[in-house]
């Protein structure tokens, strides 16, 4: 007898949607493919959600309703709160379920946490140095004193996102963590502007990347190996509000965000923003440090089909992050009353760009209707966004959110173009609630 593997919804969604309609919930595609509930599939379906599903006839075939596709692991980190959802604990990764996303600023317990190597035991702050080298005219070796007495200080709200934030969604599933939508936060941070310790060190014609260094340490121990150091081109860390931070929201940064001093680099993947940071390597060409080659952080040069091999020479690194938002209230599958307004907010941001409207719909998509887009405080601090939106009748509602940017680009209601490693989803956030 041979072991039957037992697979989670998720997963049967991941690997077909439409069987997994079937097989869930009775659901038969159409002949256009748009797939509709009826008799028991409907009824299966609103049993699994706890309620009726009025717009039953606009869902598209093969989409997990968004009631049933959250979930989160038992694992603690100490600074952080119970309710995050752990994706792996070597290296620590974890991410910050969408209704614990609804302060404006960031609470550093419930700011996102991707870990390349080792976290790092917190370093004295008189053993703590930052190295300016490379192609400059005057090498730097900067004390955390200098850091902090002899630059301009500055104080920022500042997003920083996961370049994988979403890949959960991608079919087929790429490699790395699973990231669903809660791998952003949006905090307070004070430091100096990289720009002043460039000037201070004197850039040369030749200088057109930095290589960021830092004092964790690599999975297998081996002092050779660096868990990941990055970078970015010149005009990017050079924009004022790409900081050498050495506070959150205020305080110390905390270990598992970068103590003592870390790179901010917003609107970019997070992974420009070196935490622990001891080195800034100014480069004559675009660095090559570990996971800035090969398949790291880099999407095809040109679109590809889903699951297709790519040569590495065929994928080019990740810039600014494209265009997003989140529904952080109400709580998917929190009631809300039929008949009568309840209040839907998120939090909107879109790279090195600006959002200047924000949509919602209640019905698959099938109409929708505009949210209030508030200014943001200072640029790439993400958008507050809010709407009165009502359901006209008992039952199961999914509320799907999207933003479109200062150049007209919108958020997907699908999944954008597929790449080996799941990089730069920025489909429509989604929840469920129930009309009673």
């Amino acid at each position: 007898m041979t072991d039957k593997k037992e697979r989670g919804i998720r997963e049967l969604y991941e690997q077909d949607p439409e069987r997994a309609d079937a097989l869930v919930f009775g659901r038969v595609p159409d002949s256009n493919r748009r797939g509709f509930l009826k008799g028991a599939g409907l009824a299966a379906m609103g049993a699994a959600v706890g309620s009726s599903i009025p717009f039953s006839q606009n869902m598209p075939a093969g989409m997990i309703p968004a009631a049933l596709a959250d979930s989160v692991e038992d694992f603690r980190l100490e600074g952080k709160d119970g309710d995050m959802t752990v994706l792996n604990d070597r290296p620590v990764n974890m991410e910050t379920p969408a209704h614990m996303l609804d302060d404006d600023v960031t609470p550093a317990e419930r700011f996102f946490v991707r870990n390349n190597g080792t976290l790092p035991d917190k370093i004295a702050l008189s053993d703590w140095s930052l190295k300016i080298d490379g192609e400059v005219e005057n090498e730097l070796e900067l004390s955390y004193d200098d850091l902090v007495n002899d630059f301009e200080h500055v104080t920022l709200r500042l997003q920083l996102e996961c370049g994988g934030n979403g890949r959960s969604a991608f079919n087929p599933s790429p490699r790395g963590n699973q990231w669903s939508v809660g791998a952003i936060g949006n905090a307070e941070w004070t430091g100096v502007r990289l720009s002043d310790i460039l000037r201070r060190a004197g850039l040369t014609q030749s200088a057109v990347y930095t290589g960021h260094y830092s004092y964790d340490e690599h999975l297998s121990g081996n002092p050779e190996l660096d868990p990941i150091s990055r970078g970015g081109p010149i005009d990017k860390m050079m924009d004022p509000h790409t900081i050498v931070a050495f506070k959150m929201n205020g305080e110390d940064i905390p270990a598992a965000h970068g103590y003592p001093v870390r790179i901010v680099a917003p609107g970019w993947a997070g992974s420009v923003s070196q935490k622990w940071l001891t080195r800034i390597w100014v480069r004559d060409r675009e660095h090559d440090g570990s996971k800035m080659t090969g398949m790291s952080y880099r999407v095809p040069r040109t679109p590809v089909a889903p699951g297709d091999d790519v040569p590495d020479e065929d994928m080019v690194v990740m810039g600014s992050m494209p265009v997003k938002s989140i529904i952080s209230f109400p709580e998917t599958m929190t009631e809300v009353p039929a008949g009568r307004p309840f209040e839907v907010r998120g939090h909107a941001w879109a790279g090195d760009d600006w959002v200047t409207d924000m949509e919602v719909s209640i019905d698959y998509g099938a109409t929708w209707q505009r949210a209030e887009v508030m200014p943001a405080p200072n640029k790439y601090s993400w958008q507050r966004w809010r709407a009165d939106v009502k359901a006209p009748s008992v039952g199961y509602y999914e509320v799907w959110a999207r933003a479109t940017d200062q150049k007209g680009r919108m958020q997907p209601m699908v999944v954008p173009g597929w790449n080996p490693r799941g990089y730069l989803n920025n489909s429509c956030h989604r929840i469920g609630v129930v009309a009673v």
